[in-house]
């Protein structure tokens, strides 16, 4: 079976191309992925069956080699440092739960600041 890198995939549209290690470019339909797999990255290694489609060459049974990594989980803060800074958090929060029992609302300025914190931590939390 041949082989080669997802050159590019459009996952609205359902289809895109792979670049062959042979250097053929081939028609890649979203019926042809696995199971699990709805829109590759471009650059994702993978191994394929060709047939004669209508318009050239059209992968079948594709199945994925190496899936490129992600940029997000490469710049992923530690689990460690995550903890402590989810600790922090749960101190501040309880500082304003404790407000709000009292029937205070943080100012504007301090609210903001406590949105943008909790923003931050989920980003880090969902990388």
């Amino acid at each position: 079976m041949p082989t080669g890198k997802v050159k590019w995939f459009d996952a609205d549209r359902g289809f895109g191309f792979i670049a062959s290690d042979e250097g053929d470019e081939v028609f890649l339909h979203a019926s042809a992925l696995p199971a699990g797999v709805s829109a590759p990255k471009p650059g994702t290694r993978v191994d394929f069956g060709v047939a004669d489609g209508r318009r050239g060459p059209q992968a079948l049974s594709v199945k994925v080699l190496d899936p490129v990594p992600s940029v997000a989980k490469a710049h992923r803060k530690p689990a460690d440092d995550m903890a402590v800074i989810v600790e922090d958090l749960i101190k501040v929060l309880d500082k304003v739960g404790g407000d709000l029992r009292r029937g205070r609302y943080p100012e504007k300025a301090a609210a903001t600041k406590y949105a943008a914190l909790l923003r931050a931590v989920a980003d880090g939390l969902e990388a």
